[in-house]
């Protein structure tokens, strides 16, 4: 089984995002994602839903992040609208969405369902050598922080209801 080790290898080229590993193990994944330029809105969101606290508690945590230019495909608005403070359960919903309960490293995925914390289940599949969840493909892997790990992706997903 293609196993997400096999696209880190492969996507050397796509890999947008660079990170210090000793200085992002020092630091949680809230910090990790704040001290990247491609994060500013995920940032945003997180602390727009109250859920700063929660990510920066002990975990561990995975979360596929996506970046400034996966929440640009959005329709036009909706980020506007996700962050107001009368939004905020759905917020939190969405945000959720993209974190898996423990520290999941590339090389321990596997394609099929993954229950996220929003509670309902991702699928991560292969398609055409490239690994996705939910239609958001994985650009860069493994990304650790002292609380779990990042594994970046191209589009926001959204839960199914």
């Amino acid at each position: 089984m293609m196993r997400l080790a096999t696209l880190a290898r492969g996507v050397a080229a796509a890999a947008i995002l660079t990170f210090g590993a000793a200085t992002a193990q020092a630091k949680d994944i809230v910090d990790v994602a704040a001290g990247n330029d491609n994060f500013k809105t995920l940032v945003a969101a997180v602390q727009a839903a109250g859920l700063v606290d929660t990510l920066k508690g002990p975990g561990p945590f995975t979360v596929f992040a996506p970046t400034d230019a996966a929440f640009a495909k959005l329709p036009a608005g909706t980020v506007e609208s996700l962050l107001k403070p009368e939004n905020k359960a759905q917020l939190q919903a969405v945000l959720t969405y993209h974190v898996v309960p423990g520290k999941v490293m590339a090389a321990d995925v596997k394609p099929g369902p993954v229950k996220t914390v929003q509670g309902q289940s991702a699928t991560i599949k292969v398609d055409g050598g490239k690994v996705m969840i939910d239609g958001a493909t994985v650009v860069t892997t493994d990304v650790q922080a002292s609380n779990g790990v990042i594994h970046v992706i191209d589009s926001v997903i959204l839960p199914k209801n």
